[in-house]
């Protein structure tokens, strides 16, 4: 059995993206370094011997710009300062060099759709006027009816409402989600040179790549037309013919950033873009664009073998067309936990920590979401702490994200279980997690903190890991089995009832094996 090792070794390559894991951290949920309830960069320092020993070998930073937090730091105010709430560049400068010291690379946001309503830009196109050429840096439009009452198109937001809010002048302002984050105009020549600015200034300091925010959204159809809204069921609704995304243009935008990149040796960019198929998928890592796009089949695929086959396998001949790795994904901050998606208790643990061992054991490049590792599961808020901005703009009918956004625990057996010296935490905690913490999890060998901390370190010393050899083969009923290179099997039960085991020598279980039977729920690596 492989037993954690001190830290994943530092990928100097500069393809060293293709394969590597990195670690998702939501920073007011990571770790609070001041005492205030709220994660923030000193935390994040503090703790990284975890992810050291945890074995990833990058970490991806969601927004700590400066933000009237109207969406989570998504409403980018400053997107070259630290919001107070997180510390300082200083502070962000000394985590940068932490996680190099312990070979962690560290990638960051970049939001290029939209910024905040506060943002310098749009305060001064608000008091220069119709016309302006500070108006043309965003998307303004005159409304339609006789007295410009109306929004000038149908198009819902996808947090709610209309996407079109209305100003004092009676213009309107697109914004595809919070009324507080005005679209951007990638029309306009200013924004990409302010953007060039922004991906310069923090590669400058070092940082070692970006995921780009929404990058299926930037460019808009002429016209902004009226969609068909047959199929819309409300908020965070994302239509398959959807004029607001997935427009030809966006890929423009993207080669300005891949432009701006290879300037910089050894940096990559990984896109969040959900697109209607795999084909669609591939365009946005065509070689002059990103060099990695995250794949969300697994995320939208029910718990069965044969949908895990049919994304898995769409995926990898999708990516394969262009060149390019995949990048799987069980959970983000945007959805429900894994485990919570497959039903919970110790059926989602069962089956969660199964599809951990499915995707790390998959060609190409693996995200993980903070509290992956310990197992858990979306929390039930009540209704008055609820902050994610879908739960207002929904009418009070979407409960939004912040099931899966409630603070990481890290020892002891109360609330706010070391996460921070305030027991007043942003999300409060709860309070049944006690075993699920790190300081738990660490004196059990059979926990889901142990399961990552082996799978990782294998998947570094598995030389049939690191390349990109995928063959199937035949599974029973309910089951789906892959080899990895010559003398590495995985295979998955997906269903109710124990299955043959496949011969071979058992390197990693996702639950316990007694005899020839590869129980329901569970996936395994064997040496054949």
């Amino acid at each position: 059995m492989f037993v954690s090792g001190e830290g994943a070794p530092y990928l100097s390559g500069a393809d060293w993206w293709r394969s590597a894991v990195f670690y998702q951290i939501y920073p007011k949920s990571f770790a609070d370094g001041n005492g205030d309830g709220v994660g923030d960069l000193i935390g994040i320092r503090e703790r990284l011997d975890h992810l050291q020993q945890l074995g990833v070998d990058a970490i991806w930073l969601s927004p700590f710009y400066k933000s009237p937090m109207a969406d989570g730091g998504y409403d980018v105010a400053d997107p070259t300062d630290v919001d107070p709430m997180f510390g300082t560049l200083d502070d962000f400068d000394a985590l940068l060099a932490a996680a190099h010291e312990r070979d962690i690379k560290v990638t960051v946001d970049i939001v290029p759709n939209h910024f905040s309503d506060q943002h310098p830009w749009f305060q001064q196109a608000l008091a220069a006027g119709p016309g302006s050429p500070e108006r043309a840096r965003f998307i303004f439009r005159d409304g339609k009816g006789p007295d410009g009452s109306q929004p000038p198109n149908n198009w819902p937001a996808i947090f709610g409402g209309p996407a079109w809010n209305r100003v004092p002048d009676g213009q309107w302002y697109l914004h595809l989600f919070a009324p507080e984050q005005p679209d951007l105009n990638w029309d306009n020549p200013e924004v990409s040179a302010e953007f060039e600015r922004i991906l310069r200034f923090w590669m400058d300091r070092g940082v070692d790549g970006f995921r780009v925010d929404v990058a299926h959204s930037m460019a808009k159809p002429p016209g902004l037309p009226d969609m068909d809204l047959t199929d819309y069921t409300g908020p965070l609704t994302q239509l398959e013919d959807d004029l607001r995304f997935d427009q030809d243009g966006v890929h423009e935008c993207l080669r300005l950033f891949r432009r701006v990149m290879d300037d910089y040796p050894h940096r990559m960019a990984v896109g969040e873009a959900w697109v209607p198929d795999d084909v669609r998928l591939a365009r946005y890592v065509r070689p002059d664009e990103l060099h990695l796009t995250f794949n969300f089949r697994l995320i939208e695929a029910p718990w069965s073998a044969k949908d895990f086959t049919e994304a898995i396998d769409g995926s990898l001949k999708a990516m394969a067309e262009v060149g390019a790795p995949c990048t799987w994904v069980l959970s983000n901050h945007d959805v429900v936990r894994h485990t919570t998606r497959y039903g919970g208790g110790a059926l989602g643990q069962a089956r969660g920590r199964a599809a951990a061992l499915i995707s790390l054991s998959l060609p190409g490049a693996t995200y993980l979401y903070n509290g992956d590792e310990l197992g858990l599961e979306n929390v039930e808020l009540p209704d008055e702490v609820l902050q994610d901005p879908t739960w207002k703009r929904s009418g009070y009918t979407d409960r939004g994200r912040d099931g899966e956004r409630v603070p990481l625990p890290w020892a002891g057996d109360e609330p706010p279980f070391g996460f921070s010296t305030s027991s007043a935490t942003w999300l409060p905690m709860p309070a049944e997690w006690g075993p699920f913490t790190v300081e738990a999890q660490l004196q059990d060998p059979q926990s889901t903190l142990w399961l990552y901390r082996r799978a990782l370190q294998a998947r570094r010393e598995l030389s049939e890991l690191h390349g990109s050899s995928f063959a199937w083969l035949q599974a029973p009923e309910g089951c789906l089995a892959y080899r990895r290179g010559p003398n590495l099997v995985v295979a998955l039960n997906a269903g109710e009832a124990p299955v043959e085991l496949p011969p071979g020598e058992i390197l990693l279980s996702s639950s316990l094996i007694e005899g020839d039977k590869l129980p329901a729920n569970t996936a395994v690596w064997l040496r054949v």
